[in-house]
């Protein structure tokens, strides 16, 4: 059966003007990517970035404006019967970061795990598309570095 799969994440830019990424590690494939996921029935596309955030590093934030929407057809990855969906938007911490960041990509604390993130900050002038995997998060980075 074919289905939608919607995806909603969050550009976190800090006052160092760094760029806050999920390194992430599923069936023993490493990727980088924008915190964030996947949008849960009866929830909205804001409500599930605040959750994703919440429950990924604990860390509350405020939806400041809609950044991009896939306008093009990306099946996913992991299901060759999903259609992506992938929504981003800029985001802020509301308070202090409360949540632990890694200085190396991959830094997971046990790589017999076959499931781990963890989180790090990249600055934006470094942004590269060759850092993450998946093509709408590409398209995204260059966007950002538009207008950096």
């Amino acid at each position: 059966m074919k289905r939608f799969n919607i995806r909603v994440y969050g550009i976190l830019i800090n006052d160092r003007n760094e760029l806050l990424v999920s390194d992430e590690l599923i069936k023993g494939l490493q990727f980088t990517k924008f915190p964030g996921g996947g949008l849960e029935w009866g929830e909205g596309t804001m409500d599930c970035l605040k959750r994703e955030f919440m429950e990924e590093l604990s860390q509350p934030i405020d939806v400041v404006e809609h950044f991009y929407t896939t306008d093009y057809f990306q099946q996913s990855a992991f299901r060759d019967e999903d259609q992506l969906m992938s929504l981003y938007y800029r985001v802020q911490m509301i308070g202090p970061q409360v949540f632990t960041t890694k200085s190396v990509p991959f830094d997971f604390p046990d790589p017999s795990l076959q499931q781990a993130e963890v989180h790090r900050w990249i600055k934006v002038s470094d942004l590269n598309t060759d850092n993450f995997r998946w093509p709408v998060d590409k398209r995204v980075v260059k966007m950002i570095r538009e207008l950096s």
